[in-house]
């Protein structure tokens, strides 16, 4: 059996031990016994021993909040509690030389309000977020941090974090009376902030030198850029330090979960250097940091969102689609705690869900279909009440926002939904003239053009498929696309994943007109001589860009 060595400690009290870090299982060998009387210097010592892992907090210092599970673990046969803090090394620098070499002017940055909203965080975690901001952002950068209290229950989130708040130049406290959840707490910080660019941050951060000044010098090149840090992992056992890859961009599925993958090779080939901006699809919560007026003409946060989940989509998602850009720095780095997933609340998860449910009305357009087949749960709720879009659909038409078509287009094509079956198929009639779509060479082979013949079910090559990547798909044996040359409608082996997918990507509307997705054009039969090729035409209505399938596969049945 192992003997637990404990080390008393007070502010009086030295040399130091020698730290202990815990073992593979997390658990402790020895570890530091704080003697000490309020709040105040508790937080203090914490600082001062952050070299520490293992600190046991005697019971009149126990934090009590659901929010700290899996950040802390009880301290078997004792009456205390185990606090395992991360093991910072000031010293440690993870940015890599290119991004020393090349540090952002900083004669003309704008200044900086970190937004830091909280609900029941643990003390020390938030106060080690304060305190990590305000040792590493230039004051000359800093504006401010403005706390948002989210109606916390905690003791120690009361009178005493507000007297040492009082001490701390350049911090501000807000408190809400009511639970306002992710998204409208921010937008509270932000409507107090007067910094030029908000930074809204997790109260579970670490911050590393340098992190602030590459996120405002990429601002001040374009206010319309929403920017990130590269977001290093904090493990929520240990609370140890890892630094997370560089070049990985944040993403989402279609259950509207959040994701980080590695950069497609496309995207590595269009960076000038390794350290260069990375276009990402989404921009994760934890640190996100944009124009302050940009943020509030675009409509700030939806402030329909519930509680916490899916905020940082729904704006990455705004921002794509109404001009803006998202980008991750790899010069800027911040190490975030991600809580254990047992610490959420099943009212959380439904908040989560329902935000999902919101999002999805408003931004997906006709692909929320894909989005309900991938989320029976969230078809279900929809079902029970669809949410009011009117607002955040009055705000697409304000900012002259782009459909979703274009995100999975020019942002995000992977994300084009792989169906199980076709959504249209058999063959392709034009209302206009009659005919239906055919190939003018037998046997068709890639370029043949796409023209109009006598419909019959006898012709292999008259069936077609319009499958979910958005390819009408030749019928015949061989794997060829509806492409354009020219403006004129060809078959083309399919490309699938390359990059030029995009030139065969088409929407079959309610309407009947067929839009290529790339130039917004319709397809439209056009009879010249003996032939009736098919060609891109500005989109009028007119009877022969009207087409129709044989066959229409129900993608739900609400």
């Amino acid at each position: 059996m192992n003997q637990l060595w404990i080390y008393m400690y007070s502010p009086f009290r030295c040399p130091l031990p020698p730290p202990s870090p815990p073992d593979s299982s997390g658990k402790c060998s020895s570890f530091i016994l704080l003697q000490v009387v309020d709040q105040f210097s508790q937080h203090h010592l914490l600082k001062r021993l952050s070299f520490f892992h293992c600190i046991f907090l005697p019971p009149l210092l126990k934090i009590r909040s659901p929010q700290v599970r899996g950040f802390i673990s009880e301290s078997p046969g004792t009456s205390g509690m185990l606090l395992l803090l991360p093991k910072v090394q000031p010293s440690a620098d993870f940015s890599t030389e290119k991004c020393l070499q090349q540090p952002p002017p900083t004669d003309s940055l704008p200044t900086a309000s970190v937004v830091l909203c909280f609900h029941d965080e643990a003390w020390s975690t938030l106060l080690r977020t304060v305190h990590s901001i305000l040792d590493t952002a230039p004051r000359a950068f800093l504006k401010e941090i403005v706390l948002v209290d989210d109606l916390s229950q905690q003791g120690q989130l009361k009178m005493a974090l507000s007297e040492h708040v009082a001490r701390l130049e350049g911090v501000k406290l807000l408190r809400s009376n009511r639970r306002l959840g992710a998204s409208r707490a921010r937008m509270l910080g932000a409507a107090r902030a007067t910094g030029d660019v908000l930074v809204f941050m997790d109260a579970h951060c670490e911050c590393q030198p340098g992190w602030l000044e590459p996120l405002l010098a990429r601002i001040a090149g374009d206010r319309s850029r929403v920017v990130s840090p590269v977001l290093d992992v904090i493990d929520w056992k240990t609370l140890q330090y890892y630094p997370s890859e560089d070049q990985q961009r944040g993403v989402l599925d279609w259950k509207l979960d959040f994701h980080w993958e590695p950069l497609p090779e496309r995207e590595r080939r269009a960076l000038a250097s390794p350290v260069s901006p990375i276009r990402s699809p989404v921009v994760p919560g934890g640190v996100v940091a944009m124009d302050r007026h940009y943020f509030q003409n675009t409509g700030a946060y939806d402030p329909l969102l519930s509680l916490q989940g899916g905020e940082n989509l729904e704006l990455s998602l705004k921002t794509w689609l109404c001009g803006g850009s998202v980008e991750i720095l790899p010069c800027s780095r911040v190490g975030h705690l991600y809580r254990n997933e047992d610490a959420h609340s099943q009212r959380e998860r439904e908040a989560t869900l329902q935000n999902k449910v919101r999002i999805a009305e408003t931004w997906l357009g006709s692909f929320k279909e894909t989005f309900y087949r991938h989320s029976p749960e969230a078809l279900s709720l929809s079902k029970a009440g669809k949410p009011d879009c009117m607002e955040r659909q009055q705000l697409q038409r304000r900012l002259g926002c782009r459909t979703f078509h274009w995100f999975l287009a020019n942002v995000y094509p992977e994300l084009y939904p792989l169906e199980r079956r076709p959504r249209f198929s058999g063959k392709l009639h034009n209302t206009g003239l009659g005919f239906c779509a055919d190939c003018a060479a037998e046997g068709a082979a890639p370029g043949c053009a796409v023209v109009l013949a006598p419909c019959s079910d006898a012709q292999q090559q008259q069936r077609l498929e319009h499958m979910g990547r958005h390819t009408i798909r030749y019928g015949g044996p061989r794997h060829l696309c509806f492409d354009v040359r020219e403006e004129q409608v060809i078959l083309q082996n399919c490309t699938e994943g390359a990059p030029a997918v995009h030139q065969q990507h088409w929407d079959h509307q309610e309407n009947g007109m067929i839009v290529h997705i790339l130039s917004g054009k319709c397809m439209e039969a056009v009879a010249q001589e003996n032939n009736k090729d098919l060609y891109l035409r500005e989109c009028d209505g007119k009877a022969s860009q009207l087409w129709r399938f044989d066959n229409v596969s129900t993608v739900d049945e609400r």
